[in-house]
């Protein structure tokens, strides 16, 4: 990984913790998978893009109808507890 990557990376997560108002470090409590059949949607403000079969890292269970995640790209937001499958 190059220092490019990992200023970019540290750029990104000082951007989702303002946004999101996270304190603290940010730690993949698990990795779950969107649902094979969910219908796929485009992310929103704080919504993460729903792909098929795509493997997320939890970093915080919010609440009973929305999990915070990141995807592969790096990119953090929510998602519906719904579509979410452990692996």
């Amino acid at each position: 990984v190059t220092l490019k990557a990992c200023k970019k990376e540290e750029k990104m997560d000082r951007e989702f913790q303002k946004k999101f108002k996270f304190e603290g470090s940010i730690n993949v409590l698990t990795q779950m998978m969107v649902d094979p059949a969910t219908t796929e949607k485009r992310g929103g403000a704080k919504n993460l893009p729903l792909r098929r079969g795509e493997i997320l890292d939890v970093i915080q269970f919010t609440n009973q109808e929305q999990i915070l995640c990141r995807n592969s790209q790096g990119r953090y937001g929510y998602v519906p507890q719904a579509v979410m499958l452990p692996l």
